[in-house]
């Protein structure tokens, strides 16, 4: 099965199934194109700092551009299954034109909401027609041609595009109508492509062709903070990933996320989380632990539960 990994260039399909049998944990990837999906069976999880967002069965999401942190569920003795269909701001902005100047669809947005506001993504339950368009969709995607007919998946994108823009406001239409700049893709793509590089401010806005001022106004307007707060708070980010996810040391974690020394690293993750690296680590480990406990204590109750309700039932037909 093709995965979204670590990069997702333009050689891939616009449209793909991924199909996960087992549960493999949190995983970050870097998206280079918008995504939409759609989730068949499981449970999609995205995160964002300390939240957790759960997308199950039935509903769509937006991924934007650049690194998401996520775990995908199987549903117990199914596999995990969805559809990602990606784009280019230039090839909404041809289908736009396209649906409004052959339906005369009058496309904008006016929604606005905290949830969705400086956030990559978004996801809300799927309403009837788009529940069709993926049913649908599953079932072309298991002929071959279909998979390799490039004309046949612009349809498709067009139709899902109609669906999303002719229904009401809310935030997955405001996501999509709001990244169609193929300017502002070619910075955020240039923002994403150096988190973990070690590079200036200066040398960025150099290569973004922007003065020192612009490139700090620019960014401040797309990310909601300064550059430098916002790389550190990314690399922040991935570091805490990788101390609940894997068993590199503290000081590794720190070099991998592009930190000067372990001290530097130990004091900025002090700073945003209020505790160390290593309290962090600990701090999970007891958490699953003790989800593990409460799992364990269930199984048992049932089990008890079930030979209550049989003991029962035996009594009552010896007492008939």
């Amino acid at each position: 099965m093709e995965k979204p990994s670590s990069n997702l260039s333009v050689s891939l399909p616009m449209i793909v199934k991924y199909v996960e049998t087992s549960h493999n944990g949190i995983q970050s990837q870097n998206l280079t194109r918008y995504a939409i999906g759609y989730v068949l069976r499981g449970t999609k999880y995205i995160y964002d700092g300390d939240q957790r967002t759960g997308i199950g069965k039935g509903q769509i999401f937006f991924l934007g551009i650049g690194h998401h942190y996520i775990e995908d569920v199987p549903e117990k003795g199914q596999p995990f299954e969805q559809i990602m269909i990606y784009y280019r701001p230039d090839e909404l902005q041809r289908i736009l034109m396209h649906l409004n100047i052959t339906y005369g669809l009058g496309i904008h947005t006016e929604h606005y909401c905290e949830r969705c506001m400086g956030r990559k993504f978004v996801g809300t339950p799927g309403w009837p027609r788009i529940r069709t368009f993926f049913t649908n969709l599953n079932g072309y995607l298991r002929d071959e041609q279909f998979r390799h007919d490039d004309a046949a998946e612009n349809i498709k994108m067009t139709e899902l595009i109609y669906h999303i823009v002719s229904h009401d406001d809310g935030c997955i239409k405001s996501k999509i109508l709001n990244n169609i700049d193929v300017e502002k893709e070619s910075f955020e793509q240039l923002v994403f492509d150096n988190i973990f590089k070690d590079v200036s401010i200066e040398e960025l806005a150099s290569e973004a062709n922007r003065s020192l001022t612009s490139f700090k106004k620019e960014f401040r307007k797309l990310f909601g903070l300064p550059p430098h707060k916002w790389f550190i708070r990314q690399r922040l980010m991935h570091a805490r990933l990788l101390l609940i996810s894997t068993s590199y040391s503290v000081s590794e974690i720190g070099a991998q996320c592009t930190f000067p020394n372990t001290s530097h690293f130990i004091k900025l993750f002090k700073k945003e989380y209020a505790m160390t690296p290593a309290a962090y680590r600990t701090r999970h480990l007891l958490s699953q632990a003790g989800g593990n406990e409460a799992e364990t204590a269930r199984e048992h109750l049932k089990q008890a539960l079930l030979f209550n309700l049989t003991f029962i039932s035996k009594l009552n037909n010896f007492g008939s």
